[in-house]
């Protein structure tokens, strides 16, 4: 409450006018584009392409994770190219996504996709190289082998406290990724409504957009990846339960 004061305080003393919105005016923006359900269908929109995206990104960047800490010399050569590619702003490759797929929700999808899917594999390549290779020779022993019962019954496990790491920061570059992509593309989304919004100079309903992207965020990373990252970490004996 008291910084929604000081936010009206400072709309009327600095006069900012259509700059930027007064609580009021947010408000209002938030009450109409629920109403006439344009912000909802936007949420929907976006959440479905994000998701389609996230999956996609935790199954190849899992898969690449393994890979880079398995073979060497996967790891050094494409391994080394990840990294670089990791530093590149997913973005850059809407031009190549738009020339490819058209401006549609695939293109949207492929630069999110690459948006969390270097930074998974990343995260997976560490978990699994940190595994104490005595468990690993234990479980071949025990008749796991080196092929695909030997990643998910042993290696998927062990690494779990470094994947759901990987999962939280693929899932904030993800958002980035998409709302970039959004606006830039063509449909209903919360990227879209961001660039229409802005065309027509209607800074409350930008505001808008902003506060449901990061609450989103917040609700997704405090009550779904951080419970489970705390679960997994009581799991293995790295964090005491808390009563």
């Amino acid at each position: 409450m008291f910084l929604i004061v000081i936010w009206e305080l400072g709309y009327r003393i600095f006069d900012w006018g259509w700059k930027f919105p007064s609580p009021l005016q947010t408000l209002e923006a938030f009450y109409d584009g629920f109403a006439n359900g344009h912000l909802f269908g936007s949420i929907v929109a976006s959440m479905r392409r994000l998701l389609i995206s996230f999956v996609i990104s935790i199954v190849l960047g899992t898969g690449l994770g393994f890979l880079f800490a398995r073979f060497r010399f996967f790891d050094e050569t494409f391994g080394f190219l990840v990294v670089a590619l990791q530093t590149v702003p997913s973005i850059a490759w809407l031009p190549f996504a738009i020339i490819w797929f058209g401006l549609n929700d695939t293109s949207v999808v492929f630069i999110t996709t690459i948006g969390a899917t270097w930074t998974m594999s990343m995260a997976s390549r560490t978990g699994i190289v940190q595994i104490s290779k005595i468990h690993l020779r234990a479980a071949q022993m025990m008749g796991t082998g080196n092929g695909l019962k030997m990643f998910y019954q042993v290696m998927l496990p062990a690494a779990f406290p470094h994947l759901i790491t990987g999962v939280r920061v693929a899932w904030a570059f993800a958002w980035r990724a998409l709302t970039a992509g959004e606006l830039i593309g063509r449909g209903l989304g919360l990227g879209q409504t961001l660039q229409d919004s802005r065309d027509i100079g209607d800074t409350a309903t930008i505001l808008c957009v902003v506060i449901i992207i990061a609450v989103i965020g917040t609700i997704s990373d405090h009550f779904c990846f951080k419970r489970l990252e705390d679960g997994i970490m009581v799991r293995f004996g790295l964090h005491a339960a808390k009563k």
